[in-house]
């Protein structure tokens, strides 16, 4: 698409300074990335770019681990929307700081206008809200789930779920509804710090899950980290409606 207008290099540059970086705490591997595909991108007039790895490592100067590792927190973090995954490269969508909900100012958080009606304390800017701190936000990605493991899609009882970073913390993985799913306590301690889609393809050669069920976990994850996956959040006083058994996700 070459029919956008080109934005402002200079407003963008001061506003990924100003906002972007320390709002969302970008590492210089993540600015380097979120640079290089900018640049490739809405300066080109463009608001999608299709890209490989390897491309991307030989213009930001990385190995691919760390490249890999950076376009995986620029998508949980909305920098980036993933559009498309395949074998040969991914399709994105590069958003300006702007458009970025994370990195904007928060709103204000006076008794109101800062709050859904009817939606207790969950607060109306999801993307910016860290859900792993309340018990009512965490039980809302389990209920999302409807109490089926995200990864081998088993059924969970209460004593035996947990709540799993696709992204881990230890590569800069959020609290965030993009990041954060229901998972088993088993898939949960075999996952680790591995990529969430190595372990779904690690749990279909293990015979865990069939190819059917790796296409669509698959599918999930890519809309998980595009923001489609929003939580149900329960009306005051009433438990979200359950869910059936996965496939649940497009």
């Amino acid at each position: 698409m070459n029919n956008h207008k080109k934005p402002n290099a200079e407003r963008v540059w001061k506003q990924l300074e100003d906002f972007l970086v320390p709002r969302l705490a970008l590492s210089v591997n993540d600015r380097a990335v979120y640079s290089h595909l900018f640049r490739h991108s809405r300066l080109e007039r463009k608001s999608r770019l299709r890209f490989s790895i390897p491309w991307l490592c030989r213009g930001v100067r990385l190995s691919h681990t760390p490249a890999r590792q950076a376009v995986r927190r620029l998508v949980a973090q909305g920098a980036l929307r993933l559009v498309e995954r395949t074998k040969t490269g991914h399709l994105v969508e590069v958003r300006l700081p702007s458009e970025i909900h994370a990195a904007l100012p928060k709103a204000s958080t006076a008794p109101g206008p800062s709050r859904r009606k009817g939606c207790g304390s969950f607060p109306v800017n999801l993307d910016e809200t860290d859900f792993l701190q309340t018990s009512e936000l965490r039980q809302s990605i389990h209920s999302r789930e409807g109490s089926f493991c995200f990864y081998c899609m088993r059924r969970m009882t209460a004593r035996i779920r947990c709540l799993d970073h696709v992204v881990p913390r230890v590569h800069f993985g959020l609290n965030s509804y993009r990041n954060l799913v229901s998972c088993c306590a088993e898939c949960n301690s075999r996952k680790g710090e591995t990529a969430a889609g190595d372990f779904l393809r690690w749990l279909y050669r293990e015979r865990r899950i069939t190819a059917a069920e790796l296409t669509v976990r698959l599918h999930a994850l890519d809309a998980l980290a595009a923001g489609k996956l929003r939580p149900i959040l329960a009306t005051s006083g009433n438990p979200p409606p359950r869910r059936g058994r996965p496939p649940l996700h497009p």
